[in-house]
């Protein structure tokens, strides 16, 4: 059974710009009709699913055209090939890296806040606020 790209886009509760977007980064290849209508097999529903997962995971869509080949099920599952390994660990690596970024951010403004709060506590006149 096919369904056009509305239908797929009620199903899947993703708007229909956003499965245009898939189709144009390669994660997701519908059939064209004798009329040139978008046709997107039963499978649809579930790459859509996987890669919105994905996405949740932090993934961008490049990599998750790495991961998807080795992806199977809704939650999905992956099955433990070498780029999906690499991948992910690379992508790990940066979310790390990132992580550590703000906390050194967060800090530095914590620290100029509290410079800033005692300054207020001795300063005549000032408000804090």
């Amino acid at each position: 059974m096919t369904v056009h790209i509305g239908e797929l886009s009620r199903r899947t509760g993703v708007n229909t710009h956003q499965l245009r977007y898939y189709e144009s980064q390669g994660l997701l290849e519908p059939d064209r009709g004798p009329n040139g209508y978008r046709e997107y097999g039963d499978a649809a529903v579930l790459t859509v699913t996987q890669i919105r997962k994905l996405l949740a995971a932090g993934l961008s869509t490049r990599e998750i055209g790495y991961v998807l080949p080795c992806a199977s099920g809704a939650r999905p599952e992956l099955e433990p090939c070498p780029e999906l390994v690499n991948g992910l660990r690379e992508r790990l690596t940066r979310l790390d890296e990132s992580i550590d970024a703000l906390v050194g951010t967060r800090q530095v403004l914590h620290d100029y806040l509290d410079l800033t709060e005692r300054r207020a506590l001795t300063t005549p006149g000032s408000a804090t606020g």
